[in-house]
């Protein structure tokens, strides 16, 4: 039995890439691609994800005892992705992944496999979405922008723009990770692009 691929995603603030993966867990994911749901040390009502909420305790016993394939704390929160996905990956199984940049190297590490996948979209669509959910400051909101050139696009990603109707973007991640797609397997072809 071969191992499974490991989609990666990760995407700037205000790219949509959580809309972009509830669309996809809406929508159908393919036969033989597993969602992997993130532990995140925050109310299960909060947030634009289907995650599992742990207190901090909860979760620095579970990183304690092993049963974290990764973790990584950002904006005052612990996140972490289930050791379940080793076992998913080794029984044949595509598994998704909603990442973080900043646990993209030790992401490869564990997962030598890995397959990136980068949501992004224009300058313009993303400080009109920051703006719009108005947790930032305009100064916020500017410095958020001034680091999008910085953000690291890894080599053979998928790259999907997320600038138009959401349907578009989560149509080309759907085509993207199908078991049948030659879009990242051959790590051939151009990046996918939508809109």
């Amino acid at each position: 039995m071969s191992t499974g691929r490991l989609y990666y995603v990760m995407g700037p603030s205000g790219a949509g890439k959580d809309s972009v993966l509830a669309w996809v867990r809406e929508h159908g994911v393919p036969l033989g691609v597993l969602c992997a749901h993130r532990y995140i040390t925050r109310p299960a009502h909060a947030g634009g994800e289907n995650h599992i909420a742990l207190s901090v305790a909860e979760f620095r016993s579970r990183e304690q005892r092993g049963l974290f394939a990764l973790t990584w704390k950002a904006h005052g929160l612990h996140y972490g992705i289930g050791s379940e996905v080793r076992h998913w990956l080794t029984r044949g199984a595509d598994v998704l992944v909603n990442g973080s940049r900043g646990a993209y190297a030790l992401a490869c590490e564990r997962f030598p496999a890995l397959h990136p996948v980068l949501i992004t979209a224009s300058q313009e669509t993303i400080a009109l979405r920051l703006a719009a959910r108005g947790r930032e400051s305009e100064a916020e909101i500017a410095a958020r922008i001034a680091r999008l050139d910085t953000y690291p696009v890894p080599p053979d990603s998928i790259v999907i723009h997320n600038d138009g109707c959401l349907a578009e973007a989560g149509s080309s991640l759907l085509q993207a990770i199908r078991p049948d797609s030659q879009v990242e397997r051959q790590h051939a072809s151009a990046p996918v692009s939508a809109g």
